[in-house]
């Protein structure tokens, strides 16, 4: 479904296509229009070597008993793979092991996929096999994924890396947002009993980003596509203000009673970018919210916690600043940065996870280079690095923390010098351009 919105919003079909053939795989990818509940929509499935089409993937782990998702209401079987609407496909076949997650990285970092595609396609699959791996109790080295379901989580991930990364370089998106998440309802069947909708895996991923179900007894999001909102670094929002550029739709495999089964992507700039008289040449100006509170009766544990909340609840920045207090305590001044329209909400949150009785808000405006992402190759793998410019001068440049501390956490070298060298990388890059 996510493919299919990026498509019909306007992404080439043959970016998607060029992808999964990189992989070296026997999958294809399959395009066709339909229509759901009265939406003309661009539908794409995942064609296997076995001329079947590969729904949605879920991990498996290989331990005394394989754990397989399907999520049909009568049957249950180790080798079963679902899509999220409810179309499944059971396989009583003997019991083989599918790729591990090892493995899959290997597939993507020995292929031709640019830098920025296998950089967003590495970390989705880290997360899905860390989530999988925890929910599971193993080490992550024991994840595995169903042999067709592999194919078709590698093609997944990849082709919507790959039609991300276009909307970035082509169209300069520098930011995703999702709305609240339908996660859907009923129950899903695996090895270890039935559970309900969201499943383990997913509820996982999804931890922090806001989710109801609309009472649907359909699976709505799966462990692959919450993900890629994930590896994405998807902000949570209702829709913002915005001039839309262009919308796309993208199916799922049934007409679900009451709602059209589709995925909306829209396109577009926000109102901040498009407003002439707060534009200061490549600068944008910005209101932006800041909350204040002092606090002398809370350990660090907890304010640390807190901060981590704000966070994940979309504050732009939460920052701690020792101050001296009334009576010669020494008390910690919380700080957070965020847009006006999540003030309520976070202040609530402050309220409610700390100790304070009262606090303070307030607007500025913020001065805001324009910005962009690069990739630069390092001897670990890709890293994105983010540029600051000002009149189309590079003013500041960074490489992204989360891919940095990936590489490192994968690869088992210092963190520091993963950053020293995707800097480095971006240098030469910039003498030889």
């Amino acid at each position: 479904m996510f493919l299919g919105a990026l498509i019909d919003a306007g992404v080439p079909f043959s970016v998607m296509e060029n992808a999964v053939s990189a992989l070296g795989l026997e999958a294809r990818l399959v395009l066709r229009r339909v229509d759901r509940s009265g939406i003309d929509s661009a539908k794409v499935d995942v064609v296997t070597q076995q001329g079947e089409i590969a729904e949605i993937a879920h991990a498996a782990v290989h331990q005394e008993v394989r754990a397989g998702h399907d999520q049909a209401s009568d049957h249950t079987s180790d080798h079963a793979h679902a899509h999220n609407d409810g179309h499944s496909h059971s396989h009583e076949v003997p019991h083989v092991h599918g790729r591990s997650l090892s493995v899959i990285q290997e597939i993507i970092r020995n292929s031709d996929l640019p830098v920025g595609v296998q950089t967003t396609a590495l970390k989705a699959f880290q997360l899905l096999g860390h989530a999988e791996a925890k929910i599971h109790n193993v080490p992550v080295e024991n994840i595995h994924f169903h042999e067709v379901g592999a194919v078709d989580a590698i093609a997944d991930i990849v082709a919507v890396s790959a039609g991300c990364h276009w909307l970035q370089t082509e169209r300069v998106v520098e930011r995703w947002i999702c709305s609240p998440l339908n996660v859907g309802g009923g129950h899903v069947h695996c090895a270890h009993g039935t559970f309900p909708v969201p499943a383990p895996a997913t509820l996982e991923l999804l931890r922090d980003l806001p989710v109801y179900s609309s009472g649907i007894k359909k699976e709505l999001v799966t462990p692959t596509g919450a993900a890629l909102l994930r590896a994405l670094d998807v902000t949570a929002s209702n829709l913002p203000m915005m001039t839309v550029l262009s919308t796309g739709y993208g199916a799922g495999s049934r007409d679900l009673p009451g709602q059209p089964n589709v995925l909306r992507l829209m396109l577009g700039i926000t109102a901040s970018a498009t407003n002439s008289e707060d534009r200061d040449h490549s600068r944008s100006k910005e209101l932006v919210g800041i909350i204040e509170t002092t606090i002398d009766d809370a350990t660090p544990e907890l304010l640390s916690y807190v901060a981590d909340r704000l966070l994940a609840a979309g504050a732009s920045d939460v920052y701690r600043t020792p101050v001296q207090m009334k009576k010669g305590r020494t008390g910690m001044q919380l700080t957070i940065l965020c847009s006006p329209q999540k003030a309520a909400e976070l202040q609530k949150m402050v309220f409610a996870e700390t100790t304070t009785l009262g606090l303070r808000y307030r607007e500025e405006q913020k001065m805001i280079l324009s910005r962009q992402f690069v990739s630069v190759d390092t001897e670990w793998g890709a890293v994105r690095i983010k540029v600051g410019m000002l009149d189309g001068e590079v003013m500041n440049f960074a490489p992204e923390f989360e891919d940095c501390r990936l590489i490192a956490e994968e690869h088992g070298v210092p963190l520091k010098q993963v950053m020293q060298a995707a800097a480095t990388a971006y240098l030469v890059r910039e003498l030889r351009a």
